[in-house]
């Protein structure tokens, strides 16, 4: 592909390297941007720059927050249920079927040896530890990871390490597809799927 500019191809480069955008998205994007006011630019990569600085991640529950406690305890939640989910896009997925009032907990990923992830790279001992700190007060863990190989394994792995709690453990209906991301379900499939968990058996 040929460009008018190196500099149109460095933005092109850049940008492409966003997940789903290839070079030819990326030059629709970089040439718009060039048809805006230098203000809407200079915004935008404020914007960016802002995001990647002051960012930060709640240090109970790991949600993309604005600060290191995002009050995950709050009056309208209901805090007898956590939800584990892979990442904050998950959380989202999860509020928007309007089905679940209980907490929220990210792992920041999944089980997955092939790309390097392991049980020590994961939010698992502050899961366990919540859990253990509420004096009986959280009653059940949902699992909520997409339904792969490496989310069934994950979901596995915690429920042998919360045996001996007092929690009930259960995960999400399987309404959503073998080998589909929990992300990118639409909200009726994964609302009924929250609504018709099963218990979650190790045996």
């Amino acid at each position: 592909m040929e460009f008018p500019s190196e500099l149109v191809e460095e933005a092109v480069r850049e940008i492409s390297k966003l997940p789903g955008i290839g070079k030819k998205t990326a030059l629709r994007l970089a040439l718009h941007l060039l048809k805006q006011n230098e203000s809407t630019t200079e915004q935008l990569s404020e914007a960016l720059i802002k995001l990647r600085k002051d960012t930060k991640y709640c240090n109970t529950c790991h949600i993309i927050s604005h600060t290191t406690d995002c009050t995950c305890r709050t009056i309208n939640r209901d805090l007898s249920i956590i939800c584990v989910v892979e990442d904050t896009p998950d959380v989202i997925a999860v509020k928007n079927t309007g089905q679940f009032s209980g907490l929220f907990h990210v792992l920041g990923g999944i089980i997955s040896p092939i790309d390097g992830f392991g049980p020590e790279d994961l939010h698992i001992e502050t899961l366990i530890k919540r859990i253990k700190e509420s004096d009986g007060e959280i009653q059940e863990v949902i699992f909520a990871l997409s339904p792969t190989m490496e989310g069934d394994t994950t979901a596995f792995y915690i429920s042998r390490k919360l045996e001996g709690l007092d929690v009930k453990v259960s995960s999400i209906a399987r309404g959503i597809p073998m080998g589909g991301e929990l992300e990118y379900a639409d909200e009726v499939t994964l609302g009924r799927s929250i609504v018709t968990r099963t218990i979650y058996k190790t045996e």
